[in-house]
C-alpha cells in the first residue's frame, strides 16, 4: 500500500504541495525567529502559550465536519475560532509554526484512529493551513495588535479580517488542489466549500470573539463554554447533514430522471454522469450486456468526459476498499454492472452504499426498458420491412410495388413515358418438381439479384409472387419520336432476358434461365400500376403462348379490357335472374359395361345480348373477381338440384362440378357445400369436385385443410386435366383422390405416339393399383380410349340439357351389360 501517497499523484499536485510546504516552513521559521513582545508580568511563559496555540489548532481540526462533493471530501473546522483565540494569546509570528504542528498532529492522530490518509495528504493539509494562518496573522496585525489587547471594535475588525483571509486562502488552496488532482475547474469545489462553511464561519468568529472577551473579563467563565460549543457543533452537523441530504435527493431525482431514455447509449451516458454527481466518485463505469452476448463499457471521470469501449464479461471479483459495485438485473435477466471508484482520501460510506442500491435498481430498469425498446424497434422495423418486401428475395412485394409504383407515377409529369416489364421464368415448375423447392428458391434469389444489378436510378423492382417479377421503368428517354419509348423498353427487356440467360448453377445443375417478358409502354397519368400490370400480364402470356420471349402489349388484342368489366356487371344480373346460367351435362361411360360412372356439370351462359357463352369466355374474369364465391355456390346449387331429381327417379349417379383454385382458398367452402347437400338431401359421396393438377401439387396449408375437410365429409375428389402439367402421382402422399381425368390434349398426343402411349399406360396402371378410376376426357374416336376404364367425350355423348339427361342415364343403365359400378358407392375415402 502506498502510505506516502506519492504513487498515482499528478505531478502538478506534487509541485503545488511542495510550494505550499516551503511557504509554510519559511513562514514558521521566520515567525519563530522574530522577537516576541510579551508583557513583562505575563503569568504564562512563552512555551506554554505556544503549546496552547498548538492545542487550539489541533482541537479545531479534530472537531471537523466533512461532506462530499464531486471532486472529493471537503472538511470544515473550527479553524477561524482557533485563529482568533491564538491571535489574542500568542505572538502572531508563532502562529504559522503552531498551525503547522497542531494541524499535522491532529490529522496524524485521526489517520491512526481509522480515518486513513496518505502522508502526502496530511502534509498538504498542514502546510495549507499554516500558510493561510501566516497570511491571516499578517492581515490581522496590520490592522491592529490583538495580542492580549482589550476587546474593542477595532480589535474585532482586525480579527474578523484575519478570519476572512484565513477562510479564503484555505478554500482557494483546497479548490486548486482538487482541481489539479481531478482536472476539473476549481469553481465547483470552491463554491461548495464556501457554501458549506458559511454558517460555521459566522459561528466561528462569534465563538472566537466571545472566548477573547471572557478571557479578558475572567478566564474562569471559559468553564461554561463546553456545553454551548457542543450544542453549536451538533447544530452545524445537523445543518450540514440536512443540506447534504437535500442535495443528495435532488441529485438522485435528477440522475434517475435523466435515465428515462429509449436508447442504451443515452441511458448509460446519463447513468455515469449522474452517478458521478450523485456519489461524488472519482470514476463511474457502467458495463452493459448486449443482445449479441458482448459487453459494452461506458466510463466517466470527474472531468466529465464519457468514453465508450468494448468490455469483457464481469469476472465476479469483489470490489476494493475504495470501490462500490452493483450488479444490475431485472428478475433473472442480467443487464449490466455499475462500478464506482472513490478517491483514497474519501472512501465510500454507508450513505453511498444505500443510495447505490436504489440508483442501481433504477438504472437496471432503464437499461432493461432500453433493451426492450431496441428489440421492439427491431421487430417493428422487421415487420415494416417484411410488410413491403418479399421474404425470399428481399425485393418489393406486390402490395408495396403497387403502392410505390402508383406514387412514382403520380410524381411524374403528365404524358411522361413509362414502361412496365413483367417477367415470368419459363419451366420454373419443372425446376421445383425436379430439383426441389430449395433449388427453386435459389433460382428465384439468383434471378432477383441479377435483375437488381440491371436496375437503374428511378426504376422499381418487385416480386409479385411465384416466379413473376415486375420492373417499372420511369427513366424512359423523352424524345420527339413516338416509337422511341417503346423501342427503349423493348431494348431493356432484351438486355434483361440476355443477362438472365447467362449460364448459372442451381443445386449443382448448370442451367440457363429463360424468361417470358410482357412489355407495356404508356404515358404517366393515363393508367395506374394495377392496370399496367394487367396489360403486361396479357403481353407476357402472349409471349409464353407464341413461344417467344418478349411481347409488347397491343391494345387491339386486349378484348378483356372493357368487355370483362361489363361482363362482371352483367354476371350479377345473371345470378339474380336464375334463367341465364344453364347447366350442360355430359356423362362419363364405363368402357367395360357401358354404364354411366358419373356426369360432369358444365355451365353455359345464355347471355341476352351476346348469345351462348362457353366457360372459356367468362370463367377467367369471374375467377379473378370477388364474385367467385357466389358463382361457385350458384353452380353447386344447380348441380345438386339436378342430382336430387335423378335420385327421385331412381337414377343413382354421381355429379361432378369443377372448382377454381381460388375457391379452395376459402375456408368457408366446406360449410357451404355441407349446407347445400343437406338442403337437397344428396349424399356427400354423390358429389365429385374436380380440381386441377396444379392445385393438387400446391403445398398451401389452407388448400390442404379445405380438401381434408371435404374428404372427411365424404365428398369425392377428382384430378381434372391430368397430364397438362408436370405429371406425377406423388401428390397422393399428401391428398387422397378418387379419380384421374386425363386431359384431352394428352389423349391426342398419346394416340399419335406409341412411346407416349406406353408412358400413359404405365401411369394409368399405377393409378389402378392405387384404386383410382381413370377417365379419358375429350374422346372423339375409338382409338383414343387408351387404357382407361372410363371415358368422356363426343364419341359417346355431347353435353346436354338437364331435362334430357335423366332419360339418357336411364337408357345407359338399362342397356349396360352387368351392373353399374358406381364411383365409391359406399362413400368410403
Amino acid at each position: 500500500m502506498d502510505r506516502l501517497g506519492w504513487r498515482g499523484t499528478p505531478t502538478r499536485v506534487l509541485l503545488l504541495t511542495g510550494a505550499v510546504l516551503l511557504t509554510a516552513l519559511a513562514a514558521a521559521v521566520v515567525g519563530l525567529t522574530l522577537p516576541a513582545r510579551l508583557p513583562a508580568d505575563d503569568p504564562l511563559p512563552g512555551p506554554a502559550r505556544f503549546g496552547l496555540a498548538v492545542a487550539a489548532f489541533a482541537v479545531a481540526q479534530l472537531a471537523r465536519l466533512r461532506f462530499r462533493t464531486t471532486a472529493g471530501m471537503v472538511s470544515i473546522t473550527w479553524g477561524e475560532a482557533a485563529l482568533i483565540v491564538c491571535l489574542y494569546l500568542v505572538p502572531a509570528g508563532w502562529l504559522p509554526a503552531a498551525a503547522l504542528l497542531g494541524t499535522g498532529l491532529a490529522w496524524w492522530a485521526m489517520s491512526i484512529a481509522g480515518d486513513r490518509q496518505p502522508t502526502l495528504e496530511i502534509v498538504r493539509i498542514a502546510a495549507s493551513l499554516a500558510a493561510a494562518t501566516a497570511l491571516a496573522a499578517s492581515v490581522a496585525t496590520t490592522l491592529g495588535r490583538p495580542l492580549l489587547a482589550a476587546p474593542t471594535p477595532g480589535l474585532a475588525l482586525a480579527l474578523v479580517a484575519g478570519s476572512v483571509t484565513y477562510l479564503l486562502v484555505t478554500a482557494w488552496l483546497g479548490g486548486v488542489m482538487l482541481g489539479l488532482r481531478h482536472s476539473v475547474p476549481i469553481g465547483t469545489p470552491l463554491l461548495a466549500a464556501l457554501r458549506g462553511k458559511l454558517l460555521m464561519f459566522v459561528g466561528n468568529i462569534a465563538v472566537g470573539l466571545v472566548v477573547v472577551a471572557l478571557m479578558e473579563i475572567d478566564p474562569r467563565w471559559l468553564l461554561l463554554l463546553p456545553p454551548p460549543l457542543w450544542l453549536l457543533q451538533q447544530t452545524y452537523r445537523h445543518r450540514l447533514r440536512s443540506d447534504q441530504e437535500r442535495r443528495t435527493w435532488r441529485a438522485f431525482a435528477e440522475a434517475t430522471a435523466a435515465l428515462n431514455q429509449l436508447e442504451e447509449r443515452g441511458v448509460a451516458t446519463a447513468a455515469v454522469t449522474g452517478a458521478l454527481n450523485l456519489f461524488g466518485a472519482e470514476t463511474v463505469e457502467v458495463d452493459v450486456a448486449r443482445p449479441d452476448g458482448h459487453w459494452r463499457r461506458y466510463r466517466c471521470d470527474v472531468g466529465g468526459q464519457v468514453t465508450e469501449l468494448d468490455a469483457d464479461p464481469p469476472t465476479g471479483h469483489e470490489p476494493g476498499e475504495h470501490e462500490l459495485l452493483r450488479r444490475l438485473g431485472v428478475g433473472s435477466t442480467e443487464v449490466g454492472e455499475l462500478r464506482l471508484r472513490f478517491p483514497r482520501s474519501a472512501p465510500p460510506e454507508a450513505r453511498e452504499r444505500d443510495a447505490l442500491a436504489a440508483f442501481g435498481d433504477a438504472l437496471a430498469a432503464a437499461l432493461h426498458d432500453a433493451a426492450t425498446h431496441r428489440e421492439l424497434r427491431r421487430v417493428t422495423e422487421r415487420s415494416s420491412y417484411e410488410a413491403v418486401h418479399d421474404p425470399l428475395t428481399g425485393r418489393l412485394n406486390r402490395t408495396a410495388m403497387l403502392s410505390r409504383g402508383d406514387q412514382a407515377l403520380r410524381q411524374l409529369a403528365h404524358e411522361h413515358p413509362v414502361a412496365l416489364l413483367l417477367l415470368d421464368i419459363n419451366q420454373f415448375k419443372e425446376v421445383n418438381d425436379t430439383l426441389g423447392h430449395a433449388a427453386g428458391d435459389q433460382l428465384l434469389r439468383l434471378t432477383a439479384d441479377r435483375l437488381e444489378a440491371l436496375v437503374r436510378p428511378g426504376d422499381l423492382l418487385g416480386r409479385l409472387g411465384g416466379d413473376e417479377f415486375a420492373l417499372l421503368v420511369t427513366s424512359v428517354p423523352v424524345v420527339g419520336d413516338r416509337a422511341a419509348p417503346s423501342a427503349y423498353a423493348l431494348r431493356r427487356a432484351r438486355e434483361i432476358a440476355e443477362r438472365l440467360a447467362a449460364p448459372t448453377e442451381v443445386a449443382g445443375v448448370r442451367m440457363s434461365v429463360e424468361v417470358s417478358v410482357g412489355v407495356v409502354v404508356t404515358a404517366a397519368g393515363t393508367a395506374d400500376l394495377t392496370e399496367l400490370l394487367r396489360r403486361a400480364d396479357i403481353a407476357m402470356y402472349q409471349a409464353k403462348g407464341s413461344g417467344g420471349s418478349i411481347v409488347a402489349y397491343d391494345s387491339a388484342r386486349d378484348a378483356a379490357s372493357t368487355d370483362q368489366l361489363a361482363l362482371l356487371a352483367e354476371l350479377r344480373e345473371a345470378l339474380a335472374a336464375d334463367d341465364q346460367l344453364v347447366l350442360a351435362l355430359q356423362p362419363a361411360v364405363d368402357l367395360t359395361t357401358g354404364a354411366p360412372t358419373g356426369v360432369e356439370a358444365l355451365i353455359r351462359w345464355h347471355h341476352p345480348r351476346r348469345g351462348w357463352l362457353n366457360p372459356v369466355e367468362f370463367i377467367r374474369p369471374v375467377e379473378l373477381s370477388e364474385q367467385l364465391g357466389t358463382f361457385t355456390r350458384y353452380v353447386l346449387d344447380k348441380a345438386l338440384a339436378v342430382a336430387a331429381g335423378w335420385a327421385r327417379e331412381g337414377v343413382d349417379v354421381p355429379i361432378s362440378v369443377n372448382l377454381s383454385a381460388r375457391s379452395l382458398l376459402d375456408p368457408r367452402l366446406p360449410a357451404d357445400i355441407a349446407d347445400l347437400l343437406r338442403r337437397h338431401q344428396v349424399p356427400a359421396h354423390r358429389l365429385v369436385l374436380e380440381i386441377t393438377e396444379t392445385v393438387v401439387m400446391s403445398e398451401l396449408e389452407i388448400i390442404d385443410e379445405v380438401l381434408a375437410t371435404l374428404r372427411a365429409m365424404g365428398v369425392q375428389l377428382a384430378v381434372d386435366d391430368f397430364g397438362t402439367g408436370f405429371s406425377s402421382l406423388t401428390f397422393l402422399t399428401r391428398i387422397t383422390v378418387d379419380e384421374l381425368k386425363v386431359d384431352r390434349s394428352f389423349v391426342l398426343r398419346m394416340a399419335d405416339s406409341p412411346e407416349a402411349a406406353a408412358i400413359v399406360r404405365t401411369t394409368v396402371g399405377l393409378a389402378h393399383e392405387l384404386g383410382l378410376r381413370v377417365v379419358a376426357e375429350g374422346v372423339e374416336t375409338a382409338e383414343q380410349r387408351l387404357a382407361c376404364t372410363a371415358a368422356q367425350g363426343y364419341h359417346f355423348f355431347k353435353p346436354m340439357p338437364a331435362d334430357k339427361i335423366s332419360a339418357v342415364l336411364g337408357s345407359m343403365i338399362d342397356t349396360s351389360r352387368p351392373t353399374v359400378v358406381p364411383l365409391r358407392a359406399d362413400g368410403a375415402s
